[in-house]
């Protein structure tokens, strides 16, 4: 089944939480994906791979939670999920509870996107040292994974180490909600084996992964390819290019939606909401 859904930069003078997941959901779209910057250091050392000019959006972002909080409570269909949550910014006894809460409030619709970040002073601002952002992920996430799971959870890591605790709610779905990595280096196929749900690239980055290297990382650790979902950021609003990408196996489609207000954004739903119709057909 082909799911189609959008991403936006949601901000403190775009179009507003409510009114964007009303409409989503009313035009029968699938899911609703944001992300999140705690903040942006203003020396901007760190070069943006976009351009030279990084978006005004980015220093104005939503706090994904509270966001996707309010997304929940005026919904009751659509997929809520984060495009992506920077893991090695966030606590990982906080974050579970966040991601289970918002899991629980919506009765079981949360996608959790996660990422390492790419900006280093950002990252060196939460006292995370930059070249060990994608092993504390991993260890986060699967710390994560622990206390959505079990009644009495403990981890011992090299980056997280914490003795029993209980910590509620456990997430609606089983296990906790899916995690899909967001990355698209030559590491990710591995990564996405090793404690990812699903992958969800950004569409026409130079150096990605393949498909096919997703499949030898699972081969290589003894997961089944076909329980890992196939999402794409970005993707093109085009059918012909569309139809490319799920024939190569794509089964979650994200299009983007402009960082703007109701008049920008609504006619542009309209129109995407006509193509995911004709690309289920």
């Amino acid at each position: 089944m082909i799911r189609c859904g959008v991403s936006i930069f949601l901000t403190d003078d775009s179009i507003g939480p409510a009114d964007v997941a009303r409409a989503v959901e009313e035009r029968g779209l699938d899911s609703i994906f944001v992300p999140e910057h705690t903040h942006i250091p203003t020396s901007r050392k760190t070069p943006w791979a976009g351009g030279p000019e990084l978006p005004k959006h980015y220093i104005r972002t939503l706090d994904p939670f509270v966001a996707l909080g309010v997304a929940a409570a005026v919904t009751s269909r659509i997929t809520l999920a984060t495009g992506v949550t920077l893991v090695p910014e966030r606590d990982p006894i906080v974050l579970a509870k966040e991601v289970a809460t918002l899991d629980h409030v919506s009765n079981g619709r949360v996608i959790l996107g996660v990422g390492a970040g790419w900006n280093r002073e950002e990252m060196e601002n939460h006292g995370v040292e930059f070249g060990a952002r994608w092993k504390i992920t991993r260890e986060r996430v699967l710390a994560m994974k622990t206390i959505w799971r079990e009644e009495a959870a403990e981890f011992h890591g090299e980056y997280v180490d914490f003795d029993p605790i209980w910590s509620w709610p456990k997430p609606v779905q089983a296990g906790g909600p899916p995690v899909w990595l967001g990355s698209k280096s030559r590491w990710v196929p591995d990564r996405v084996a090793d404690y990812g749900d699903g992958w969800i690239p950004i569409h026409g980055r130079d150096g990605e992964a393949a498909i096919g290297q997703l499949r030898e990382a699972c081969a290589r650790r003894g997961r089944d390819f076909d329980d890992i979902t196939l999402g794409v950021f970005g993707c093109p609003p085009k059918e012909e290019e569309a139809r490319t990408l799920i024939a190569q196996g794509y089964r979650h489609l994200v299009f983007l939606l402009p960082s703007a207000g109701r008049d920008t954004v609504l006619p542009k739903l309209d129109r995407l909401a006509a193509l995911a119709a004709r690309l289920r057909d």
